[in-house]
């Protein structure tokens, strides 16, 4: 069965903290309207399927659930299906020498302000690259996520919202899931 959404929370069962077990956060997404749910990895990413009014709300519904059942409010991010499509067909990196192991995608929760964007600092964390295309940032980290400078807290401070991030791989795995059956 295909899947309309995509929900994608940051900090979940990192490091030990943050701790919420995949079945209880199906069961939120259930209680809440949706149907199909299916959970993949362990770190928050939750493909859905949902009445139009049900998904709408769905990014407020959930966290407050998280904090009221766990104690923290993880930061939420919604795709479509087609959103996460364009992301996957748009990524500037994807070329001869840009390895996939160093490719990441950020989703920021809101478009931000072009003028934020205007001052992002392009040499922030060299020889790191990042190009911001709606409400998505593509990374091209040849020195790995742990060691850069173009984090979540730099980005949501410039740019005022908030991001979560995932790698190439889960980014191209999660699509496919959304395709199939």
């Amino acid at each position: 069965m295909p899947y309309a959404c995509l929900a994608l929370l940051r900090g979940i069962n990192v490091g030990g903290k943050n701790k919420l077990r995949m079945k209880d956060l199906a069961e939120m997404f259930l209680k809440a309207g949706c149907t199909d749910v299916r959970t993949f990895i362990q770190s928050g990413n939750v493909l859905f399927n949902a009445p139009a009014k049900v998904a709408k709300q769905i990014a407020q519904t959930i966290p407050e659930q998280i904090e009221k059942r766990f104690g923290h409010r993880p930061p939420f991010v919604i795709r479509t299906a087609e959103q996460l499509a364009v992301v996957a067909a748009s990524n500037p990196f994807l070329q001869p020498g840009a390895g996939e192991r160093m490719l990441h995608v950020m989703f920021l929760a809101d478009a931000p302000d072009p003028a934020r964007v205007k001052d992002l600092d392009p040499a922030r964390s060299s020889p790191d690259a990042f190009v911001v295309r709606g409400a998505d940032i593509y990374l091209c980290l040849p020195n790995g996520v742990a060691r850069t400078k173009l984090t979540n807290a730099y980005f949501d401070s410039k740019l005022a919202t908030v991001s979560t991030i995932r790698n190439w791989r889960t980014v191209t795995t999660l699509l496919e899931l959304m395709r199939s059956d």
